[in-house]
């Protein structure tokens, strides 16, 4: 989710109730004991006596890297800086990461997992909690299970799966059921990720895995009120109505109205073209409204265009049928 999910975005999904806690963006390990400003930059929410969304809900600090040392010297430097959770990542596909010995490109050797989560763990000493997210290896899925052992051994307090290898990438499907394999032999708790974008993908997700939670990542940039429609079917059974697009285009504004403060426009219109790519795979009005906009670099155009008539478009039904589960998190 790296130049998706920052500090403005954080906010603007947790308004509505569904998520139990976030997670930042990577902030990048190499060899050297960052300063402050990196952690404050990737993690605002860090200057807050309590680190979490202005709505309350927790935001945990992920590192990504590959050396022990330099990734334990750059957890203490967190925690003194006030992290109250540290996530490790072991998950990203991205070619220029995985060239750089980050990421996914450690699932090739469950011991450098090992090792990694042993030193963070270590250096956090109990005082927060560190936790992982893998995926099912880096070619293939032979290394699967031993590099959630490998986790677990070293000491996560709970393990993000998202279900498919690096070289998969994101192509469907996700592969819900080998997670459920590697649940049956983990005591920690494991959680299901990947190709969440629907109430009923939740529940496929679910009842696949064997799950009790599940992480949200582009489904909730697609549907922002994805949480909220899960934990609405959770307590009353109840499905609510399918996001419109009018509610859609008010997140994207308000993003945009936020990040116009630091930013020159066209990098929001980036931003927010970035966005609106992920809605459109999964609402047809987001997907015309892209068609017409990606071209546009002015903001003030774009924002009009969010909103300008267009020819009526057909809306996907979701007639999802769901399991229940107790944490939903981004």
């Amino acid at each position: 989710m790296e130049g998706a999910i920052d500090a403005i975005t954080r906010d603007l999904l947790t308004m509505q109730e569904g998520l139990d806690w976030t997670v930042t963006e990577f902030v990048r390990v190499v060899d050297a004991r960052l300063p402050p400003r990196v952690f404050y930059k990737h993690c605002p929410e860090l200057r807050e006596s309590a680190v979490a969304t202005p709505s309350g809900i927790p935001v945990h600090l992920q590192l990504l890297g590959s050396d022990p040392q330099a990734l334990a010297a750059n957890a203490h430097q967190a925690i003194q800086l006030g992290a109250t959770g540290l996530d490790l990542n072991f998950g990203c596909p991205a070619k220029t990461v995985n060239r750089h010995d980050g990421g996914a490109s450690l699932l090739r050797d469950p011991e450098r997992v090992f090792r990694v989560v042993a030193a963070v763990a270590d250096a956090a000493d109990g005082t927060v909690p560190v936790t992982a997210k893998v995926r099912l290896g880096f070619a293939d899925r032979r290394l699967a299970l031993a590099c959630a052992q490998a986790a677990e051994a070293g000491g996560a307090r709970h393990l993000v799966v998202h279900a498919r290898t690096r070289n998969e990438g994101y192509r469907p499907p996700a592969h819900w059921e080998w997670i459920a394999r590697i649940r049956h032999q983990l005591s920690i708790p494991v959680i299901a990720n990947g190709d969440i974008w629907t109430l009923k993908d939740y529940w496929k997700a679910r009842s696949l895995s064997g799950c009790e939670d599940v992480m949200l990542g582009r489904g909730m940039l697609a549907d922002p009120d994805l949480a909220q429609r899960i934990r609405h079917w959770q307590r009353t059974g109840e499905q609510l109505p399918e996001t419109a697009w009018i509610r859609r285009a008010a997140i994207l504004e308000a993003y945009a109205n936020r990040q116009q403060a630091s930013l020159p426009d066209k990098v929001v219109v980036s931003l927010l073209k970035q966005w609106l790519n992920q809605m459109r795979a999964r609402d047809a009005e987001a997907a015309a409204r892209f068609a017409m906009l990606r071209r546009e670099t002015r903001l003030a155009p774009f924002l009009a265009g969010l909103m300008s008539p267009i020819p009526c478009v057909p809306q996907h039904d979701d007639p999802a049928q769901a399991l229940s589960c107790s944490e939903i998190s981004i």
